[in-house]
């Protein structure tokens, strides 16, 4: 089932919205991604703190439904939108979780700030525009780690965590209730759950190691839970339906890896890999948030890295755009955009934009050049169906970038 992508989005008013039961004293506070509160007799357990602006919404929604104080908090991974209101929702005496790796996330994520922040300033500020890409709260403080699993009982209640590295960062864990039969994954398989998983993000992150997010999915499965909380979006409730789709999301994955590694022994370039392997359609499931090209590519570099052995050129620090100019000298912009033209007429935008963007070398702000970059863009976004969320959004931005530029303002 396809999921909306605003379903990955916060919509502006939602702050007024209480804290929602879920069922056995579990309560969720809606955010970019979710925070969750686990009751019992004597305390309560907070499951992610999600971003700092939404600290006191949360501290709010979840007073309304509990008296009890706050005894343990625990981050599922170690991304901004689950850690952020650590600072202000934290208290003396509260214990907090994470995975032994939480400490190397939060470092890189912390010293690319300004990079993150230029790139999801371009990708969602007009989707959430209560976050300051820029701000960076104080790093949470831990006071318990650990490797492979961790168990504590509060209250008669037992909380088992399981370290499943596959999920979107290597710190990534689930929560696991065994007398409730109920798992918390977090963003383990992504935001929208079902959907293939993104390897690779364009926001920009570390690579996914396909064979380890295969081995996560295979521990949640073992488990048997009756009920799935994840990251975003309604519980997924029933045994069956939780391993059924579960199933799904491991053997599609499978299925992309096993066919890019046979591509790669076979001598196939990653091109041709990108733009011919598709699920089959028992596998086809939806691709809101990763895509299958892209899994493909982060396939290929996780196993072999960046150097293809295409070309000599791939050694050196020259790119090809380094010498645009220089062809857009020896042949007259008509020339190039005739070409892209002619692409884009044959529904080829990709060879389009090559063109296009030799011929803004020479004139970035060529009109004609201008508007074959927004045409290609809009098929591209027309082509994509609107389905994957990073996809979409991307394009969205270029193409409000080119309509600037032609309506004579700054891009």
């Amino acid at each position: 089932m396809k999921q909306p992508l605003n379903a990955l989005i916060v919509k502006e008013g939602e702050g007024s919205q209480a804290a929602i039961p879920l069922g056995d004293g579990i309560f969720a506070s809606r955010g970019i991604s979710n925070s969750y509160l686990v009751t019992t007799p004597d305390g309560d357990v907070l499951i992610n703190t999600g971003m700092y602006n939404e600290a006191d919404q949360i501290r709010e929604r979840f007073a309304e439904v509990s008296e009890n104080p706050w005894r343990v908090i625990i981050f599922t991974q170690g991304h901004p939108d689950h850690v952020g209101g650590w600072s202000q929702l934290t208290g003396p005496g509260v214990e907090t979780i994470a995975h032994a790796n939480h400490t190397d996330v939060r470092e890189y994520f912390r010293r690319l700030q300004p990079f993150f922040a230029r790139r999801s300033r371009q990708l969602w500020n007009r989707d959430v525009t209560r976050v300051d890409p820029t701000h960076q709260p104080p790093e949470p403080v831990l006071t318990t780690t650990f490797l492979d699993s961790h168990a504590f009982t509060l209250g008669g209640r037992r909380f088992e965590l399981y370290s499943t590295p596959g999920g979107e960062t290597t710190d990534s864990l689930v929560v696991w209730l065994p007398d409730d039969r109920i798992v918390f994954t977090g963003n383990m398989t992504g935001p929208l759950f079902g959907h293939v998983p993104n390897l690779y993000t364009i926001r920009g992150d570390k690579i996914r190691s396909a064979r380890s997010f295969l081995a996560s999915v295979d521990r949640v499965i073992a488990l048997e839970p009756e009920v799935l909380i994840t990251g975003h979006g309604e519980p997924v409730r029933g045994a069956a339906e939780i391993r059924r789709r579960f199933t799904e999301i491991r053997d599609a994955t499978e299925y992309l890896r096993e066919q890019t590694i046979a591509g790669m022994n076979a001598g196939t370039d990653l091109w041709t890999l990108m733009g011919s392997i598709t699920l089959p359609p028992e596998l086809n499931i939806p691709q809101g948030h990763g895509k299958v090209p892209w899994i493909v590519r982060a396939i290929w570099e996780e196993h072999a890295g960046w150097f293809r052995y295409e070309n000599t050129t791939e050694l050196y620090d020259v790119p090809p755009e380094a010498i645009s100019g220089e062809i857009a000298d020896l042949i007259d912009t008509a020339t190039l955009l005739d070409r892209a033209e002619a692409h884009l007429a044959a529904d080829r935008p990709v060879h389009a934009l090559h063109f296009v963007s030799i011929a803004l070398v020479r004139d970035p702000g060529d009109r004609r050049a201008l508007q074959a970059k927004l045409l290609a863009h809009q098929q591209l976004l027309e082509r994509s169906g609107r389905e994957n969320f990073s996809e979409v959004r991307w394009l969205e931005a270029q193409i409000r970038d080119i309509e600037a530029r032609l309506e004579g303002h700054p891009a």
